[in-house]
Formats: C-alpha cells, structure tokens, sequence
C-alpha cells in the first residue's frame, strides 16, 4: 500500500510478472508457466517514459479508453515523482508545441552517453527474443475498433478544430502533469539515451500507448530499453492497444489487449501494475465486461477450414507446399494466393540513390509500401523487377506484396531475393498468406512499422 508520507528516494517494491515455456514432462507437450518475481528498485536509478499519450487520436474509443486511465497514470508518474525517479513525457511528433518549455530545454541540454547504441534514433520492430515467436494479433488494418458513424463525425469534428483527422495530436493530454522542473520532454531515441546516461539510470518503466506499436517499437520504447541493456518493464494497466475484433484472432478488444501483454511477457520483459505504487486494486476498464482479465481457452485458434485462409492472413514458411502451410486443409492449390512479408533496410545496406531489385523465379507480380515494381527482365523462366529508390524507406519497415498465379501442380511459393547495391539477401523464412484476388491486398492502411508483426520481419544480419 502506497504511503503518502514516504521520503525521497523510499524504494519500489515491485512484483514483475513474466511467462516462460516449459515441456511438460507427464503430458510431453509445452505449457506456459507464469511467474512473480519481487524485485526493489532505486528511484534515483528508475524512470518513468510515458509514451504518446496525445491529447487526441483519429480513432475515438482508443481516446475514450486512454482518458478513462489517464488520471490514475497521473497519479502514478506523481507518487514516482515523489520517490525521486526521473519522468520523461515523450508524446511523438509534438516537440514543436514544447520548443520553449523547461522540460524539453532540460532533454535538449542532456550531455551526450559516452556510447550510443546504434540505431537508437530508429525505430525497433523485433529484438532477437522475437524471433520465434508467433505474433497474437492482426493489426495491419490500423486497429480501429470505432463505430463507422461514430468514426465520421469524430473525424469531422477534428477536421473542424483545424486538425488532421489522421494524425490530429498536437500535445500530450492535458490529463498528464508536466513538472517543468524536473521532467524531460523528448522524443528522440538519443535524447532519450542520453538522459538515462547522464542521471544513471538502469530500470525503465513504460506507461502509455499504443502497446502493440508505440510503446514497443519507438526509439525510446520497450524493444530498444531491452536491447540496451536496461532493466525495463511494462506497466500493464496503464496501457491499451490499437486492435479490432474484427481482426484476427476474432476476441474483443480487452482480450486482443492481454494477449499482446503477454507476448510482451514472454518475450520482451516483464510487467507491473500501478497498484504496486499506489496501493488498491489495478486499473480495469468500466467497458471491459469479461467475468475477469485474461486470455481464456476458447480464445485459442480454431482448427483452420478453407474459409481461414481467404478471410484472413495466416503464417507460412516459405517455400512449403500446401498441404503442410495449410495443415492438410488444402493438399493442392490452384488460383491467386497474395503473400506478405516486411523488410527492414539500413542505409548502409542499400544505395539509397539506387533502384531496389529483385529477383524471382516466376512471373510474380510485387509491391513495395503499396508501390508495383516494374520487370526489367526476363531470364530462365525468372525475373528481376526493381522499383524507384523514392520508394524504399530506409532505416525503417518496408512492406513487401507478393501476387501469385498458381498453375495446377504447383509446389508453392518460391521467396524472391533483394538485389541492391551493397545487399544480396534471400527471403526464405515465415510470410503470410492469403487465398483469392484482392487488389486492396497490395497495401495496409499505415506503416508497415505500425501494422506490421514481428513475426513476418526480415532484416540483414
């Protein structure tokens, strides 16, 4: 229980809560064991980063379930303010509004870490405990769960207030108190390091949205504070995601939320809850009507029919043949299958003044980041296609789309190979899939970064 009268500087008294896999020796399958370790954490060695709590957003409920959590994340970042742990406010894309404000002065004017791990000014889409892991949920449709009426004249009333409907966000919620001070305003991944070097910070704590893309994948988030070697844990009641139960794997949204917080336990790092510093019970939703949280049995994929595989995007290991991608459903294919993947490309790996290739063994048709690439030429019953280096975000997730005729007695999907001018890289690993013809397949609503999983990344080693 929380104590109003603690000191500075009285200790975190933290429970972590993460999941590991374990092989049931009675059973011999694997099972997911969850664990509770108590760990003390220095306040003066703890900050707190709260990530993108903007002071609006384009879809509604994801503004209605942060401004139902706010007050208590304030409450939170307070009592840590209390016991003396650094608060860095790191609402992205609103530096401007924060030019002339001590909080952002006080980042700015951060000495430089004596090293800065590399690519911490970039976004992070995997960290290699990832690697293996099958991703829970589909949000390569943004995640937004609004009512299609409700959604119009919200984006209609941000449209009248001057704003972006898209990206309407300006400031961080007024919920959230700045103490200008002490505070940090930053958004940038080295600003954000350097402040965490300079006041010896080892333990971070994230508090924010949207887990399943900001609070995971920012320069100053969850994947790149593990990377580094930080101590860093998710607040869990104090977060919410970006996914529609329209989606995959078809549960509601608070389900869809817990099932990425335990991707983020198993394979990011551990969790707390705000209870730990403020005493009482966590956070629940008032909208949340499950009997109790959690991820129940009946949430677990359904065995796969034909109808899985045209009404969404399921994993594949490419190359493979049908009957295994498709566990015997469909043991030969004939028709249009789509596949995607996404590509991370570094400047370094790829000649940015360039066009980007590749090279296929059929008449596969490609998109990049929604963008057709042209054949150059033919070969050997191949291709090599290349599209305008304007096209490729380097340094960032690029979204890869693959359109495939299948002729009868096929053997599948053969991966192409990128060709650049510094990068030869093959493509051979996990896609996903879908059976049928949809030229809207070709792209996502938003950034791969933002809709892609981890589980579909490709990255030079």
């Amino acid at each position: 229980m929380a104590n109003s009268g603690l000191a500075q500087d009285a200790t975190f008294d933290l429970r972590f809560q993460s999941r590991r896999h374990i092989l049931d020796e009675s059973t011999k399958s694997e099972r997911t064991v969850l664990e509770e370790v108590g760990r003390s954490w220095l306040p003066k060695q703890t900050a707190f980063i709260v990530c993108d709590v903007w002071d609006a957003h384009h879809c509604l409920n994801a503004v209605r379930r942060l401004e139902e959590f706010a007050p208590r994340m304030n409450e939170v970042l307070k009592e840590a303010r209390k016991r003396g742990a650094t608060i860095i406010h790191s609402p992205s894309d609103c530096m401007a509004a924060y030019e002339d404000h001590a909080a952002r002065k006080r980042a700015v004017a951060a000495p430089a870490a004596k090293v800065k791990p590399k690519d911490v000014e970039h976004w992070c889409s995997r960290i290699p405990s990832e690697e293996k892991a099958v991703y829970p949920i589909d949000q390569s449709d943004g995640g937004e769960d609004d009512d299609p009426a409700e959604h119009a004249e919200w984006a209609a009333k941000l449209k009248a207030m001057g704003r972006n409907p898209g990206m309407p966000w300006k400031t961080q919620s007024k919920l959230i108190e700045i103490d200008a001070d002490r505070d940090f305003i930053s958004d940038r991944g080295d600003e954000v390091w350097n402040v965490l070097e300079s006041r010896g910070i080892k333990n971070v704590v994230l508090v924010g949205v949207h887990l399943n893309m900001c609070v995971l994948g920012r320069p100053f988030g969850l994947r790149q504070m593990v990377r580094n070697g930080k101590n860093a844990a998710l607040m869990r009641d104090m977060t919410d995601c970006m996914y529609n139960p329209k989606r995959w794997p078809q549960v509601d949204h608070f389900t869809g939320n817990d099932l990425v917080i335990q991707h983020v336990e198993r394979f990011v790092c551990p969790t707390i809850t705000s209870d730990q510093l403020l005493g009482g019970e966590p956070f629940r939703s008032k909208s949340d009507q499950r009997e109790k949280p959690g991820v129940p049995e009946s949430s677990t994929a359904a065995k796969p029919d034909l109808a899985t595989f045209r009404d969404q995007w399921s994993l594949i290991s490419v190359p493979q043949d049908w009957n295994t991608a498709t566990h015997g459903v469909v043991t030969e294919y004939e028709g249009v299958a789509w596949f995607r993947c996404t590509i991370r490309l570094s400047s370094g790996d790829i000649d940015g003044t360039k066009a980007f290739g590749l090279h296929h063994s059929d008449s596969t048709q490609f998109w990049l980041n929604g963008t057709k690439f042209k054949t150059l030429i033919k070969i050997n019953r191949g291709q090599v296609c290349a599209i305008g280096p304007e096209h490729v975000r380097l340094d960032d997730t690029n979204l890869l789309v693959a359109r495939v005729e299948f002729q009868k007695g096929n053997k599948g999907f053969h991966p192409p190979r990128i060709s650049g001018s510094r990068s030869n890289m093959s493509l051979t690993g996990r896609w996903q899939f879908r059976l049928g013809d949809d030229p809207s397949w070709s792209n996502i609503p938003l950034p791969a970064k933002f809709g892609g999983s981890p589980d579909i990344l490709f990255e030079p080693k």
